[in-house]
């Protein structure tokens, strides 16, 4: 029996993160293991008029490809991918896994290799993503295999999920109305604003936001929200960071990264696990030494680090920052085939200051 939780998430991600309307071209991209979700929100569509296409992944396929696969297979972009990218209004992301590491030994040369001849496709969307005209939204179906990365039992891990997107609440949507509506009072007082600096225990950072955009994650584009982000001024950033959390990327996991800026480029970075991934994907392309955004998370209902990008860059009292592509709808002009998320505590007397004032201390906004 399906759990009543997965329809009602389906219909959050039909009806308010992506709100389909009739004849809306709508890809849900998932795997086998998140089929139940896959079929629900699928039904929504077609409640909604909207067009659906199921577009199923396989990370033992893509495993083989990855090692197999020559470099003409490799820079290959598919037509069929490039058709949905260019011209459909909708797209619904369901992540879940059997085997979180499943690419682990895969070499990253070979995965770095991959992601870049799909640099072109994932500018053309973040670019129709920043006018509106291509609407999408990412969640997590739980599944054994996240749920024993994050120490917890399936059904433990299902009721972490399900409460962090706010399902537990009798009107979901009004809820998350209600969180984007809180946080648009700090995207308001950062609105004009021109320089930040970060410092604490952790980071020692300074940038520029001029005419940059801070956005307000409602939940619409990730399920969960619960973000502020921005893009800083690329040659901007300068100062040191130490992540306090593991970044996760491509089934590796790398923990104690610590990274120096000058002139917003990374010119010093280690880790006290998978160094040389880190170094490895620093090197990916130019953009990918540049931070592409600047976020601080706002959701106090996710009260624990799971290795899940998807929730642990929302925790509240921390703030995050990704590495490589910017998003357009920032002001963001960073180009690069990464955008890695990293993971810093602010709870133990990290302060944000904005043009001198003190806006954000110890995980809490003064204003």
């Amino acid at each position: 029996m399906v759990d009543s939780r997965v329809q009602k998430l389906a219909k959050l991600l039909v009806d308010y993160c992506v709100g389909v309307q009739p004849g809306d071209k709508v890809v849900i991209n998932g795997n086998l293991v998140t089929r139940p979700l896959m079929l629900a929100v699928y039904k929504e569509v077609v409640k909604a008029g909207g067009h659906p296409l199921a577009n199923f992944a396989d990370a033992e396929m893509q495993e083989f490809f990855l090692r197999e696969g020559n470099d003409d297979q490799l820079n290959y972009v598919s037509d069929i991918n490039k058709l949905i990218v260019e011209t459909f209004d909708c797209a619904i992301g369901l992540m879940g896994s059997e085997n979180t590491r499943a690419m682990t030994k895969v070499d990253p040369a070979r995965q770095r290799m991959s992601q870049m001849a799909q640099m072109a496709l994932q500018k053309t969307m973040m670019e129709r993503s920043s006018t509106g005209e291509f609407r999408w939204v990412g969640t997590m179906f739980p599944t054994h295999a996240f749920a024993q990365e994050a120490d917890m039992s399936l059904s433990d891990y299902e009721d972490f999920v399900y409460q962090a997107c706010l399902l537990h609440k009798e009107d979901p949507v009004a809820e998350w109305k209600t969180v984007q509506k809180s946080q648009q009072r700090y995207v308001d007082f950062l609105k004009g604003k021109k320089k930040l600096a970060v410092k604490g225990p952790h980071v020692d950072l300074a940038m520029s936001i001029e005419d940059r955009t801070f956005i307000n994650d409602g939940g619409e584009k990730n399920m969960p929200g619960g973000e502020i982000f921005t893009g800083p001024v690329e040659e901007s950033v300068n100062g040191w960071v130490r992540f306090s959390h593991p970044a996760i990327m491509a089934g590796r996991e790398v923990d104690g990264i610590e990274l120096k800026f000058e002139q917003g480029k990374v010119v010093q970075s280690s880790a006290k696990k998978n160094e040389e991934f880190l170094n490895t994907t620093l090197d990916s392309d130019e953009g990918a030494r540049y931070l592409g955004e600047f976020a601080i998370g706002t959701n106090n209902g996710i009260d624990r680090f799971s290795k899940s990008i998807l929730f642990d860059e929302k925790i509240g009292g921390t703030i995050h920052m990704a590495v490589g592509a910017s998003y357009p709808e920032s002001g963001g002009k960073n180009v690069s085939a990464i955008h890695w998320d990293m993971i810093c505590d602010m709870r133990d007397g990290g302060q944000i200051w904005v043009d001198d004032e003190l806006f954000y201390e110890s995980g809490k906004f003064l204003i």
